[in-house]
């Protein structure tokens, strides 16, 4: 890679020391980097460079995921690092910046190219580009990117309005959109899975497989995040980008040798135009909405959503959501697609199951029922692949018993998904980031959900902390016959007096029998 300058708006924030900086250090480590590399941090408080790199070095002792050496390797890393005051609404800052970043490039041969990486708010984003626009920084003789985190706008108009915003100073091939879900290792073989294996390929169509359950479950509750979190909810912060993003690169269909970046971008997009759009008057049929309130998780009494500091005592944010969503295309047509996600559950998990169509049922047989067989995908914490299959009962006659087969085992230190994605956008490959059209059709299908959630159109079901979630969300699996797959049974909640009732919250989540996965 030709010289390049890595622009790092927002230096001294919490995402840059926990994740930007472990992440490039690592790529330094293994030697991909490109030769000639400096990183310029940006903030609003005045920083000498050797105070930045001291604060860039405690960064890695804390948050770095192998033991940091004490060594000239170390000072090497460091040495690459510099700061520059900016203010975003001042140009002459942004001339400053663009003298220092030409003083610097002065006497490397060769085109030099410039990173911009927007580590701030998404309200400071166009803001932000057009100043790099209109200081010239934007001009130069290799290549510019501009790397932005979600969200993506607010709603549908919102997020056209930033991407307008975006357009005037870089072209779309210039954007990447970082959804950290798409630098999951997991999450990045499903198509290599697929293309792979040739048995796989021809079962992932609607002639074998009966639904498909995507859940992304958390313990934890709003944290510091509540003046954040009470204008977003779980269907902004997770469902329309994280477990959209999940959906798309499960269901996609890339045929041998083709996964290139413009081709994967391609199939994710037509998945998304191929999902039968939702009406606003069949929000509260297709789509469950939950706040927790108290309970007990892991044994220790937390308190619901409502009690916790900085949120209000009437807040009908929603902290959970679980809905049904339907492919209308030649491969999916007919598999209901089951996707939940939400906070304050009984267990830590994101995980993909492909339900496969019973053979004896299909054959009509009065023989006894026996479990599905499953593909189970484990994207986090721990990572795996399980295929469940059936097999003889010795001890039931006629009988069968689930097996786990490991499709994982060779299972080595994964990347951190920082690694993966800040390696892929220097070297120019944007095949596991976030294209334009994908987040205007996912915000257009998304957008019925959040008008009825605010005209309160939807009920919201109170549901446990500790639990699995509303027993709505059973229902809606329930009355097409399936369930969702490892489930623990729910413990007895004591729901605390001081919390607000909903009509559902005494019933419990329906029992299920646990399958024992690796």
């Amino acid at each position: 890679m030709n010289p390049t300058t890595f622009v790092l708006f927002g230096a001294t924030g919490d995402l840059a020391k926990r994740k930007i900086y472990p992440a490039l250090y690592h790529l330094f480590l293994n030697g991909k980097l490109p030769e000639t590399f400096s990183l310029i941090g940006l903030g609003r408080r005045s920083l000498s460079d050797e105070t930045f790199q001291a604060h860039v070095k405690q960064s890695l002792f804390d948050f770095y995921r192998f033991e940091v050496k004490e060594d000239h390797t170390l000072q090497a890393f460091l040495s690459l690092f510099g700061f520059n005051i900016l203010n975003i609404d001042k140009q002459e800052d942004f001339v400053q910046l663009k003298e220092r970043v030409e003083a610097w490039e002065q006497g490397h041969e060769g085109r030099v190219n410039r990173f911009f990486y927007l580590s701030v708010g998404p309200e400071f984003f166009g803001t932000i580009a057009s100043q790099i626009e209109n200081s010239g920084l934007g001009e130069v003789t290799g290549w510019k990117r501009l790397v932005i985190e979600k969200p993506f706008g607010h709603d549908l108009a919102s997020a056209r309005v930033l991407n307008a915003q975006l357009s005037e100073a870089f072209a779309e091939e210039e954007i990447y959109r970082i959804d950290h879900y798409l630098g999951k290792p997991m999450v990045q073989r499903l198509e290599a899975l697929q293309q792979a294996n040739p048995v796989i390929q021809a079962l992932w169509n609607n002639r074998y497989i009966a639904n498909v359950q995507i859940t992304a479950d958390e313990t934890v509750g709003v944290e510091e995040r509540a003046g954040y979190y009470d204008h977003v909810g779980a269907v902004r912060d997770m469902f329309q980008n994280h477990m959209l993003q999940l959906l798309m690169m499960l269901a996609i269909q890339v045929p041998q040798n083709s996964t290139t970046a413009e081709n994967v971008r391609l199939k994710k997009k037509k998945v998304l135009e191929a999902i039968e759009p939702l009406q606003r008057q069949d929000v509260a049929k297709r789509i469950v909405r939950g706040q927790y309130a108290g309970g007990t998780l892991h044994g220790t009494p937390v308190q619901g959503y409502t009690s916790e500091p900085g949120i209000a005592a009437d807040s009908m944010n929603d902290t959970f959501i679980a809905a049904k969503l339907n492919i209308d295309n030649y491969y999916w047509r007919g598999v209901p697609f089951y996707i939940r996600t939400g906070k304050r559950l009984k267990s830590k998990h994101t995980r993909m199951v492909v339900e496969f169509k019973d053979p004896i049922k299909s054959l009509g047989s009065a023989q006894q029922s026996i479990t599905p067989n499953l593909l189970i995908f484990d994207i986090g914490p721990d990572e795996g692949i399980t295929l469940q299959l059936n097999t003889k009962d010795r001890e039931l006659k006629g009988g069968f018993k689930p097996v786990n087969i490991d499709l994982y085992p060779d299972r080595t230190e994964a990347p951190e998904a920082y690694e993966t994605l800040i390696n892929d956008a220097l070297i120019g490959d944007s095949t596991f980031f976030v294209h334009w059209d994908e987040v205007e059709l996912s915000w257009k299908w998304v957008q019925p959900i959040l008008e009825a959630f605010a005209e309160n159109e939807v009920p919201l079901h109170h549901y446990p902390a500790g639990s699995h979630g509303p027993a709505a969300a059973n229902e809606l699996l329930a009355q097409d016959g399936y369930r969702w797959w490892f489930d623990e049974p729910d413990e007895t909640f004591v729901v605390h007096e001081t919390e607000r009732a909903a009509e559902d919250e005494s019933s419990e989540a329906t029992p299920v029998a646990q399958v024992i996965v690796g």
